[in-house]
């Protein structure tokens, strides 16, 4: 029997040196290291046309740490960037080029990759300022100096002032060019005149003489690389790739110490950056599984349209094995559609209706069946149709991109102008594909099962998992929105890959799936979870002409912005800083630390007293700079009132959590903790410029636009324990719960029988008794704090409404179930519901008498009181009697 492989655990000693040198009190757009601060710089927010995300942001701050120590430690002149499929390695390079200009004054950048197809779309991205993929924002500007990138073939012997020249090529031709010298190309010697920055995509290709001694062609493109690379001290050469070996020993060995970030693709799904995956297996044949495709493929377009989701146009990939199958599946798919009748789709609809159990499929059906099915069939014939379905011939080794029309016409799906609904190809992996809306891939075909086949399957997958930024409500994400909405609309941000249901295929595909930590979803590991209003709660005045109310939302004035607690900074607290040097481990989500015990907190100074270490400090930062923060703070008059005056800096004690026993702070450890706090200051005040907050102004929303059918769908297996507790209850007999069930967890369910004790003594006083749930699902019923002080801008959505009416009045009580694990970051949530009061709220536009009211947290066992309160209220018979 063969001997099982175990994977080891990686261990990366770069990454965590680089963990360690930054405090605790790490934020994505700014850390301040022991020596020097960076912030993520103007000159990259300015000249990219996308917004660095978190993750981009930390991989540009590691790499800034190990640039100013590159100088004493050669290792980080050679790095390596492992990153996820579609999490922007482009626009990280875009950035990189930027940084290495302006803060080392490189011009040159050589682009190094395997393919052309790569080549083409980074020329695109980096270099074509009228392509929709173009990264930087026209002009280009760096400290008030207009900037120009350059295509070249050489670099020049006396770059221009302002011109960043850069070499696009693969890393054959390169190889080629170096090792045979010919008049006017590139060698050894002249590119080791001036420093350079490589940047190496899909480095996993430039491993192959670290792996194997034999391979000679591969030898020669590592060597060259190094070659080019050692010509000069100076050089740097950055690497990109989404998927290495790092369970290959002499690979590992290679990239142990040159790994600066890595970003792995269960990171990227979980936070919400790509569509997530579903396994959609059956035992259709190909027919029925290209029809399936359609039909859920259309049902996303119609759902995007109900939503008013515009240019939303869904793409389907069938993928085969051999170029003679995929030609004859795309001529049997044209077949299928041109000869669809209504009456065979009715059948087959129903047909698979009964023997499906996949989640997405039910959806459709069940919609398609209440549709004209004859005018469905001539829609189908027009989206489907043989013009709109395109065959891409990837025998060359480049894949489906290897010829220059198919990476136009697919590198473009997005665009309204590209008609393509529908790729028919022998999908290799297809390094440069940044396919966004592809939502289907279906597997067509017999085809073989082995581990490489589902490897090469696995990151087909990844690829399609891209996210498709389309516009909803008027506003365009980067990331999945529809997580906690109904199931129907989760399939605008799914994709689905459709497979065949054998039993060593799928074990293969789920050992290639976990080789590259990719969490694919199975369609059938969901319950989806129905409640339907009740048909007499219908029939009520209340559901017909009533209203719920939620406060409106206004513009803070600039005006408003006069001191450091419009900006959600408390300066009647201490500050604190983190100076703790002990190095310690901790689960991901520790909310505290275990080293307490071994800490104490010292004081540093005072921001009034001390003002030549603030000074300083302010100096080292652009930000403070009094132009900038005139841009953030209208009302300040001198960079001195910022310093000096209360409202500002001036009453900040700060004090700074050390190691116990530690020497005293020296000057230059104050300077650091200055920096740090700077920093905290500078996040606050960007973050927190020009929101709205809430108002006391009330007004209403037609309750039957807030209760209505909704769906729930719940994971049949899932890690988290407390979400695996939601389920349904029961409602029927309940007259006063508007649903059929509570689709709730257990506190939730607490939170609706504490509240079963009451309806009996409410209903002594109230022709209507009432609870309505608020699910996220299906409604955008918000709160916002409001009043003087506010300093949180986001609004949150209550889970109960208690309705009580009677013909003179009618009172509504906001109420929330909340987890003890939740309390104290959402304790401003209660200190809101609590301001709810008649006497602190105008009602816009309504003549009958209401009363709103707020009530604290339902927390377990009613440890806040809850039920307390409700009595207090003065809405029972027995308060009212004054009894």
């Amino acid at each position: 029997m063969a001997k099982k492989k175990v994977l080891k655990q990686i261990e990366l000693p770069l990454i965590k040196r680089i963990d360690q040198a930054f405090s605790s009190l790490f934020d994505v757009d700014t850390y301040r290291a022991p020596d020097k601060p960076f912030e993520i710089p103007a000159y990259l927010t300015d000249n990219l046309r996308h917004h660095l995300r978190p993750y981009q942001k930390r991989a540009l701050i590691n790499l800034d740490w190990t640039q100013r120590r590159s100088e004493h430690t050669p290792d980080y002149r050679q790095l390596l960037f492992n990153m996820a499929t579609g999490s922007g390695k482009t626009d990280l390079m875009a950035a990189i080029i930027l940084y290495m200009y302006a803060e080392y004054r490189y011009q040159n950048f050589l682009f190094v990759v395997n393919t052309n197809a790569v080549v083409a779309k980074t020329y695109e991205n980096l270099l074509n300022g009228a392509s929709a993929k173009y990264l930087f924002r026209d002009p280009l500007t760096i400290a008030g100096q207009h900037l120009e990138i350059m295509p070249v073939h050489r670099f020049p012997d006396v770059p221009a002032p302002g011109v960043l020249y850069l070499r696009l090529t693969t890393i054959q031709s390169l190889a080629n060019e170096l090792n045979s010298p010919r008049e006017n190309g590139l060698t050894y010697e002249s590119l080791a005149e001036q420093k350079l920055v490589i940047l190496a995509d899909e480095a996993h290709h430039f491993s192959a003489q670290t792996k194997s001694k034999t391979d000679q062609l591969n030898h020669s493109w590592e060597n060259v690389l190094d070659r080019v690379r050692q010509g000069n001290s100076a050089n740097r050469q950055f690497e990109f790739t989404a998927t290495i070996d790092l369970q290959d020993e002499l690979v590992y060995q290679k990239y142990r110490d040159k790994i600066v970030y890595r970003y792995d693709l269960s990171q990227f799904i979980y936070q919400g950056y790509s569509k997530r995956v579903y396994r959609l297996q059956a035992n259709n044949d190909d027919q029925a599984k290209m029809l399936n495709a359609v039909l859920l493929s259309q049902y996303r377009k119609h759902l995007a349209r109900q939503l008013k989701i515009p240019d939303f146009k869904p793409v389907i990939l069938f993928k085969s094995n051999k170029i003679a199958v995929s030609k004859a599946t795309r001529a049997a798919f044209i077949t299928l559609i041109s000869e669809l009748t209504a009456t065979d789709l009715q059948n087959f609809i129903k047909q698979q209706t009964r023997t499906t159990t996949s989640q997405a499929l039910k959806l459709a059906y069940a919609y398609w069946l209440k549709q004209d099915l004859a005018t469905v069939v001539v829609e189908l014939k027009r989206d489907f149709k043989a013009l709109n379905t395109i065959n891409v011939n990837d025998s060359a080794k480049e894949g489906i991109l290897g010829d220059l029309n198919d990476l136009t016409n697919l590198n473009t799906l997005e665009s309204p102008d590209n008609p393509f609904r529908v790729i028919f190809a022998v999908a290799k992996l297809s390094e440069g594909w940044d396919v966004l809306n592809l939502y289907d891939i279906v597997r067509i075909g017999e085809q073989p099962t082995t581990l490489n086949q589902t490897n090469s399957e696995a990151q087909l997958i990844g690829r399609g998992a891209r996210y498709n930024p389309f516009t909803y409500q008027g506003k365009r994400s980067y990331t999945r929105r529809f997580d906690q909405a109904q199931p129907a609309m989760q399939l605008l941000e799914g994709l689905y890959y459709h497979t065949i249901n054998e039993p060593k295929y799928l074990d293969n595909l789920k050992k290639s799936l976990d080789k590259m930590d990719l969490p694919v979803e199975d369609d059938t590991d969901y319950d989806v979870l129905t409640t339907t209003v009740k048909p007499k709660f219908k029939r009520t005045n209340i559901y017909k002409t009533g209203n719920l109310f939620y406060n409106t939302l206004e513009n803070v004035p600039e005006t408003e912005f006069n001191c450091l607690k419009r900006y959600a900074v408390n300066t009647d607290t201490m500050a604190e800083v983190n100076l703790v040097d002990i190095t310690e481990e901790t689960t991901y989500n520790a909310a505290t630390s275990n080293n307490d015990a071994l800490t104490e907190t010292r004081k540093v100074l005072d921001f009034q007293t001390d003002q030549r270490i603030v000074k300083k400090a302010m100096s080292r930062n652009k930000f403070f700079r009094f132009a900038t923060l005139k841009q953030y703070i209208p009302p300040l008059t001198s960079l001195h009132e910022f310093m000096t005056n209360g409202n500002w800096l001036g009453n900040i004690r700060l004090y700074a959590r050390v190691s116990l026993n530690a020497a005293p702070l020296d000057r230059p450890q104050q300077l650091r903790a200055v920096e740090q706090y700077l920093a905290f200051i500078q996040n606050q005040i960007t973050r927190n410029f020009k929101r709205q907050h809430g108002t006391n102004q009330f007004k209403s929303m037609p309750i039957k636009d807030l209760v209505a059918d909704y769906q729930k769908k719940v994971p049949r297996h899932f890690a988290n324990p407390r979400a695996a507790l939601i389920q349904p209850y029961p409602m029927h007999k309940q007259d006063w719960y508007v649903y059929e069930e509570a689709i709730v967890d257990q506190l939730e369910k607490s939170c609706i029988d504490l509240i079963a004790n009451f309806v009996n003594r409410f209903q002594q006083s109230f022709d209507n008794v009432y609870l309505i749930r608020n699910d996220e699902r299906n409604s955008d019923f918000k709160l916002h704090a409001f009043g003087a002080d506010t300093e949180h801008y986001s609004g949150f959505m209550p889970d109960f409404i208690l309705y009580l009416g009677q013909p003179q009045a009618s009172y509504q009580i906001y109420i929330e179930p909340k987890g003890d694990q939740l309390l104290n970051q959402d304790q401003w949530k209660e200190d809101l519901l609590e301001a709810i009061r008649p006497e602190n709220i105008d009602l816009l536009g309504e003549n009958q008498q209401v009363k709103l009211y707020g009530v604290r947290f339902f927390t377990q066992g009613d440890a806040r009181h809850l039920e307390k309160e409700l009595e207090e209220l003065n809405l029972l018979p027995e308060e009212r009697l004054g009894l």
